[in-house]
C-alpha cells in the first residue's frame, strides 16, 4: 500500500481521512515522520492555507503529502469565519467557544444560510494539484448531536433533517465539503 502523509496536527480530520482513504492508502501523520510543529497559515484564502502547508511538508520531507483547509463562510457574516473558522473566538479557542461566538453573532439573525468548504493541496513528485469541495446549508439556532467537530453541531446540510454532529460518519463523509474535495483526491490519485 502506498504511503502518503496527511500535513495536519488535526487529530479529527487526520481520523476523518484516514476512513476515507483506508484500503487505498496508508496515511502517515505528521508525528510518524517526526514532525511536531505548527506550520503558520497566514495565506489569505483557504487555497493559500492549503499550498502553504504541503509544501513545507515537501520542502523538509521530499516525501508524497497533502494538506487541507477548511472553512464556514456564513453569508449574513459576510463570509466570515472563513479562514479564521478555526481561531474564531481568537487564538488558542476550543471547538465550543467557536461555536457559541458563532450562534451568538447569528442570534437576531433571520438568514442563516452558510457554506462549508475544503481546499485540499497535493504533492505528488513535486507538482502541486488543488482539489475543492463544498457543501450548502443553514446554521442552527442550537448545537444538536456529539459526533463530528467544530461547527459540525450547528451545520444543516441542505436536504438533511440531522447536523453534521448528528449523522453517522459514513453518511457525513459522502456529503461533506471534505469528502467531496477527498473523493477529487482519490480519483486523481487512482489514475496517477
Amino acid at each position: 500500500m502506498k504511503k502518503i502523509v496527511f500535513a495536519t496536527n488535526n487529530a479529527h480530520k487526520l481520523e476523518e481521512l484516514r476512513n476515507i482513504l483506508s484500503g487505498k492508502y496508508q496515511v502517515l501523520a505528521l508525528s510518524d515522520i517526526g514532525f511536531h510543529e505548527d506550520i503558520p497559515e497566514t495565506g489569505e484564502t483557504l487555497a493559500e492555507n492549503a499550498t502553504i502547508k504541503s509544501q513545507h511538508i515537501f520542502e523538509k520531507f521530499h516525501i508524497d503529502c497533502f494538506s487541507d483547509d477548511t472553512g464556514l463562510e456564513v453569508d449574513a457574516l459576510g463570509g466570515k469565519p472563513g479562514v479564521y473558522s478555526a481561531r474564531f473566538a481568537g487564538e488558542n479557542s476550543t471547538y465550543a467557544q467557536n461555536v457559541d461566538k458563532l450562534l451568538l453573532e447569528l442570534k437576531n439573525t433571520a438568514n442563516r444560510t452558510a457554506c462549508f468548504k475544503t481546499v485540499i493541496s497535493l504533492i505528488l513528485d513535486g507538482n502541486e494539484y488543488q482539489f475543492e469541495g463544498s457543501v450548502e446549508g443553514v446554521i442552527t439556532k442550537e448545537k444538536h448531536g456529539e459526533k463530528g467537530f467544530g461547527y459540525d453541531p450547528v451545520f444543516l446540510p441542505d436536504g438533511y433533517k440531522e447536523t453534521f454532529a448528528e449523522m453517522p460518519a459514513t453518511l457525513k463523509n459522502s456529503i461533506s465539503h471534505r469528502g467531496k474535495a477527498v473523493a477529487k483526491l482519490v480519483d486523481f490519485l487512482k489514475s496517477h
